[in-house]
């Protein structure tokens, strides 16, 4: 499985620190075909111990650190890798490398495993993708020849030798100047933020003064606002006062009232069973009177008036407890002798019979009146046993001053 996606791990150490010996790769080809997969062969020895993010890459010939690799993989765990430090040790492993992630060109490049740390522990001889040509076959030459290759390679090396002391120092220096350029960058960010942040900490400054100054302005709208609540809330105690007085009072007099209402209530009783009997007196009164009109049509009416005229005296001695007035001496026919105890004044007991005279009973204290009383004189009579109400105009007996009294506050509380 291909899993160049991800980026493996690193470094910037130099080839002098690496240690090349501890991963051995076989079977290296000095040529592979491009457009094929290329399979790499590997062997790690008793001083490596292999990890989770180690993996092998391939590299151009001439790299400088782990970050120039042009392709890479995973490498593999061995399967008894948690039972032994050295797991692995001695046995044969593989990669393949997918032909669409190799180099294209004719460079030389070298397969190297590299730690989870980024330092390079094996590499491999170096090889070429480009199929294999005659002129690659070995030719036999001369000891005097290979005397001068092996001066010229010897030359060759020594100059590499230099070249990659000055190419460290230079890619150190260079490493170095792109430290400092980098800090000097990250200060310049640093201050060009400092400056933008002093900008905007000025303007929330700015802002908060003026908030400041408004929240004083505000708080002093307050105090005063305050002071004026308190003289209210002071205002509104003491009125709550007087009328939880007032409720109290009123509460007290409620109490008064209901404690009248039900005398009221049982002296209305009274009254009332009164002024049945009052009822059935005048009930009583209408069917005598009815009757004596009847009687007065068959019988004659000079005997009914002998009669009545006799039965004169009884009738005032008892004018205590009997309730109908009777008129002395004849009456003539067609003429009521009984008037109507309860009006203001007596009734009139014939029109047109000068010689009987009137009775009037007071309806009160059942008085009986001679008959040369005037009238003026019975109505002023009824009248001091009566209190009229100067709201309605009703008038109350004057010995049960009491419900006039209740009558008049009944006035009051409309």
């Amino acid at each position: 499985m291909d899993k160049t996606s991800d980026e493996p791990p690193t470094s910037a150490v130099l080839l002098d620190n690496c240690h090349f010996s501890q991963v051995v790769f076989n079977n290296v080809q000095k040529f592979y075909v491009p457009g094929g997969d290329v399979t790499c062969q590997y062997t790690l020895t008793q001083n490596m111990v292999p990890r989770g993010k180690d993996w092998v890459g391939i590299f151009r010939v001439g790299w400088k650190t782990t970050r120039e690799y042009y392709t890479f993989m995973w490498a593999p765990l061995p399967s008894d890798t948690h039972s032994d430090t050295n797991s692995g040790a001695g046995a044969q492993h593989q990669i393949q490398f997918k032909a669409y992630y190799l180099p294209k060109d004719d460079e030389y490049y070298q397969f190297c495993y590299v730690d989870q740390d980024g330092v390079v522990r094996g590499a491999s001889v170096p090889f070429q993708f480009r199929a294999e040509t005659e002129d690659d076959i070995l030719v036999v030459t001369t000891q005097g020849e290979v005397e001068e290759l092996e001066l010229q390679n010897k030359n060759l090396h020594e100059e590499n030798e230099e070249l990659k002391a000055s190419c460290a120092s230079l890619q150190q220096q260079n490493i170095n100047l792109q430290e400092e350029l980098k800090k000097t960058q990250e200060l310049q960010n640093n201050v060009e933020s400092l400056r933008s942040n002093i900008e905007k900490l000025e303007l929330e400054l700015n802002s908060l003064r003026k908030e400041n100054k408004h929240l004083k302005e505000q708080d002093d709208c307050r105090g005063a606002e305050l002071l004026q609540l308190k003289e209210q809330i002071q205002n509104v105690s003491s009125d709550k006062d007087r009328l939880a007085s007032r409720l109290r009072a009123a509460l007290e007099h409620m109490d008064q009232l209901q404690s009248q209402v039900l005398n009221y209530e049982k002296e209305v009783e009274n009254l009332s069973r009164v002024n049945h009997d009052k009822t059935e007196q005048l009930e009583g009164l209408k069917e005598e009177n009815r009757r004596l009109r009847v009687s007065r049509t068959q019988e004659n009416p000079r005997d009914e008036n002998d009669a009545l005229l006799r039965r004169l005296p009884r009738a005032g001695e008892g004018s205590s407890s009997s309730s109908v007035p009777q008129a002395p001496g004849p009456a003539p026919e067609g003429v009521l002798l009984f008037g109507n105890p309860y009006c203001a004044a007596g009734a009139n007991l014939g029109a047109g019979a000068a010689n009987v005279a009137s009775l009037r009973q007071c309806p009160m204290c059942n008085e009986v009146f001679p008959e040369d009383t005037g009238t003026s004189q019975y109505e002023a009579h009824v009248q001091s046993h009566l209190l009229q109400c100067p709201h309605c105009s009703q008038t109350f007996d004057k010995s049960n001053k009491q419900v006039f009294d209740d009558h008049l506050l009944c006035h009051g509380l409309e």
